[in-house]
């Protein structure tokens, strides 16, 4: 029975994420709150500080982040074989569509029904990333040192034009140095 319930598995995580990469308009920040509810609440697969640290490490790493959550959570779940298995049950949507796509969008690139729907797809694809944005901003702000990072990076990239690199990885910095010393004051 144990080996039948491997098998299904790994049969749900390519089938759970071949939908996301299928449903899933705008990209992986659109498929934030949706991936989230999915391993959190329906699947249990992740708890949401889980959650919450996958997002921030798929964010943080090179690559597509909608690749970046699935291998992360094929990982969590089952291994190396859990995370091929998730990854290519989220790329293979968008390359079959995009094969799709590319080979008729040619022909119909002048139609105003098809403009008509990119414009939708493109507002709700930015509907979608502000969700996710405030989704994430109430489990990762719990705190005033946090709020002072977010404000911080936000201003620091907006207005003044720092590399997102750079503000990766000075807020790390900060990051370590504020619980270093969080965890010093608990000792004394």
């Amino acid at each position: 029975m144990k080996n039948k319930k491997e098998k299904n598995i790994y049969i749900d995580l390519f089938i759970t994420f071949f939908k996301l990469g299928l449903f899933t308009l705008g990209g992986g920040m659109a498929m934030i709150p949706i991936l989230e509810d999915i391993v959190v609440k329906k699947k249990n697969w992740l708890t949401q500080d889980e959650a919450t640290d996958c997002i921030a490490i798929s964010q943080s790493l090179p690559g597509v982040i909608a690749i970046n959550m699935a291998t992360y959570v094929g990982r969590f779940k089952k291994g190396l074989l859990g995370s091929l298995v998730a990854t290519i049950g989220v790329i293979l949507p968008s390359f079959i569509v995009i094969m799709l796509v590319s080979t008729i969008l040619s022909d119909i690139r002048d139609n105003s029904y098809v403009n008509g729907a990119f414009v939708g797809l493109k507002a709700a694809a930015v509907g979608m990333i502000v969700w996710a944005v405030v989704k994430i901003g109430k489990g990762v702000f719990n705190d005033i040192m946090s709020g002072i990072i977010g404000i911080a990076s936000f201003i620091a990239i907006w207005v003044f034009n720092v590399s997102v690199i750079y503000v990766v990885l000075i807020t790390c910095l900060i990051g370590i140095a504020y619980i270093k010393n969080s965890e010093r004051g608990k000792v004394k």
